[in-house]
């Protein structure tokens, strides 16, 4: 059972990364009108880190480098980082299953 949790949870994590970044991929960064889960835009305050990491992420799916460095300059970090993460969740799970 344990063995099952563990593989469960790692295709669950992989399936939210995958998520997120095709969110991200497919959202317009430019507009301000979608939802946003953020507590900071709710309070008002107009800098949070984590929306600028997604708009980094979002312009540099949309093929636009330099905006995407002005948004937040780790943007390009955090997607190779999810990128390798996604890669080796799917890799041990994959291994694992075949055992």
């Amino acid at each position: 059972m344990a063995r099952f949790k563990k593989y469960f949870f790692s295709w669950l994590e992989c399936g939210i990364w995958i998520s997120g970044l095709v969110v991200l991929a497919f959202v317009n960064p430019a507009g301000e009108t979608h939802f946003s889960l953020c507590l900071f835009k709710w309070i008002g305050l107009t800098f949070c880190p984590g929306c600028g990491l997604g708009h980094a992420v979002s312009w540099l799916f949309h093929g636009d480098i330099q905006r995407s460095l002005q948004a937040h300059p780790l943007g390009l970090l955090a997607v190779t980082v999810l990128f390798y993460r996604i890669f080796n969740l799917t890799r041990l799970n994959l291994i694992t299953h075949k055992t």
